[in-house]
């Protein structure tokens, strides 16, 4: 019965409106003082309810004494609300003030109902291009909204990481990751839309799912060449991938060495306490090294004073 009252109240009727209509429903014909007898309700209240329902067109009433009420079947309530839902949504998508062009506030969801719906809706939405980093775990999620990107019209490009189907027209360029990328907590994810609204989020691991959206053209522009690199690298692992491991190494991971291990070096904790610790000798050994030199010109200036006074009295002799 709860339920029925929730659904009654989401077309726009109040709790003791669905009451009303639950009853009577359920009853036939009644008075308002067997409604309001059966529901426990002050008779001025349930009158009030039942007058509101005629108005709606819910409820007809008898014009004898008592007046007695009689529901109108459900179908006909549900065509009359549905067909005001429409109209009003209709009047508001013409006369609603239109959104600027760009929307350069981040706007974050969590929960990953919330993410994965909010990304399926934007997927839906798209109407030039799709460009998606995702990993088998998403694509796999996904794979309906995916798959009908292509059958819009849209172009669909993905990224994935891991053993990822995607249904054929979808253009896939798989992305290589070492070992230690599975040890993170959390997929990260993201998704280009029209080149103009930017996602990214992680998924999965101990921490909720989390997203950020943004239309910002930096973020825009960020994850739009971030794309492009992915696809660079694809090509020429596909051209001349063995080359290409000979030289730099698998991954290219001697390219990154040179400079992640250079940096690590040169901010090693231990080598920075010594060039403080040196550069603080240094210092009291100048402050010394003044000190003294300080002394000597005061003593050289207090024997030049004494000189200066024998020679005035020997003048004067």
């Amino acid at each position: 019965m709860e339920d029925i009252h929730l659904h009654l109240k989401n077309l726009g009727f109040t709790d003791l409106e669905a009451k009303c209509l639950h009853v009577l429903a359920e009853c036939g014909t009644q008075t308002g003082y067997e409604i309001a007898k059966q529901l426990g309700v002050s008779r001025s209240n349930v009158y009030s309810a039942l007058q509101k329902l005629a108005e709606k067109g819910a409820v007809l009433t008898s014009h004898g004494e008592p007046t007695h009420y009689q529901s109108v079947p459900i179908e006909e309530i549900g065509e009359r609300v549905e067909a005001e839902l429409q109209a009003s949504i209709r009047y508001v998508k013409e006369h609603m003030p239109k959104q600027g062009a760009h929307r350069a506030e981040y706007f974050s969801l969590e929960g990953d109902a919330k993410v994965l719906d909010r990304i399926r809706t934007e997927l839906r939405k798209a109407k030039e291009e799709a460009l998606c980093d995702l990993w088998a775990q998403e694509v796999q999620l996904l794979k309906d909204e995916l798959r009908q990107v292509p059958a819009q019209g849209v172009r669909l490009l993905v990224s994935t990481i891991g053993d990822a189907a995607l249904p054929s027209g979808v253009h896939q360029f798989p992305h290589k990751r070492d070992a230690a990328w599975s040890d993170r907590k959390g997929r990260k994810f993201t998704l280009l839309i029209d080149r103009k609204l930017a996602i990214v989020g992680t998924r999965g691991g101990d921490e909720p799912t989390l997203a950020m959206l943004t239309e910002h053209p930096a973020m825009v522009e960020l994850l739009l060449n971030s794309f492009w690199r992915d696809v660079v690298i694809h090509e020429l692992q596909q051209d001349m991938g063995a080359k290409l491991e000979d030289k730099y190494g698998k991954n290219f991971k001697k390219i990154i060495q040179k400079y992640t291990e250079g940096k690590e070096k040169d901010n090693q904790p231990g080598d920075a306490g010594k060039l403080l610790e040196g550069k603080l000798s240094e210092s009291k050994s100048l402050e010394g090294k003044s000190g003294e030199g300080k002394i000597l010109e005061s003593e050289s200036e207090k024997s030049n004073e004494s000189k200066s006074g024998e020679g005035k009295r020997k003048k004067k002799k």
